[in-house]
């Protein structure tokens, strides 16, 4: 269940990660621990997300936080990275995980098919490139729904 404070706390959030070049990807506030721990997570879409931006946004965070008085007792504001996304958008992302094995929804069939397995060949403008089986596939952008790193390791 989420903490009745998380929605305030993400309104005050985002504005600041905006500034910072940053986005907000969660907030939770645990309460079972003394004191609270206020753990939000941050995203640098640009670049992977390293400990220099956690620490811009902690400082940042912490003063709006202070200025506005929603925490009213002791806390511990904790920022971190949420770590990879199985989801694959970003070219870099293609590129980083070219010969990965994924998962391919289609948001109408592609050959009598909406959901396809394989390792990562490539994308281009046009077409994600899949092999399947040493079979290679294309698959046209505009079709695909999502790309998802599937559990397996590289070829």
């Amino acid at each position: 269940m989420t903490h009745p404070l998380i929605p305030t706390i993400l309104d005050l959030a985002a504005p600041v990660a905006r500034d910072l070049a940053l986005e907000v990807v969660a907030a939770a506030f645990h309460t079972n621990q003394s004191p609270p721990v206020l753990r939000v997570d941050v995203r640098n879409p640009q670049s992977d997300t390293g400990l220099d931006d956690c620490e811009r946004m902690s400082r940042a965070l912490e003063t709006v936080l202070d200025e506005a008085q929603v925490l009213p007792d002791a806390y511990v504001l904790e920022v971190s990275s949420p770590g990879l996304s199985p989801i694959l958008t970003s070219d870099r992302e293609f590129i980083s995980f070219k010969g990965f094995e994924v998962t391919i929804t289609t948001r109408e069939p592609h050959k009598g098919k909406s959901h396809w397995e394989g390792t990562l060949l490539g994308r281009d403008d046009s077409s994600v490139r899949l092999s399947q089986k040493g079979r290679p596939v294309t698959i046209p952008r505009d079709l695909i729904e999502q790309v998802r790193l599937a559990d397996g390791t590289p070829e």
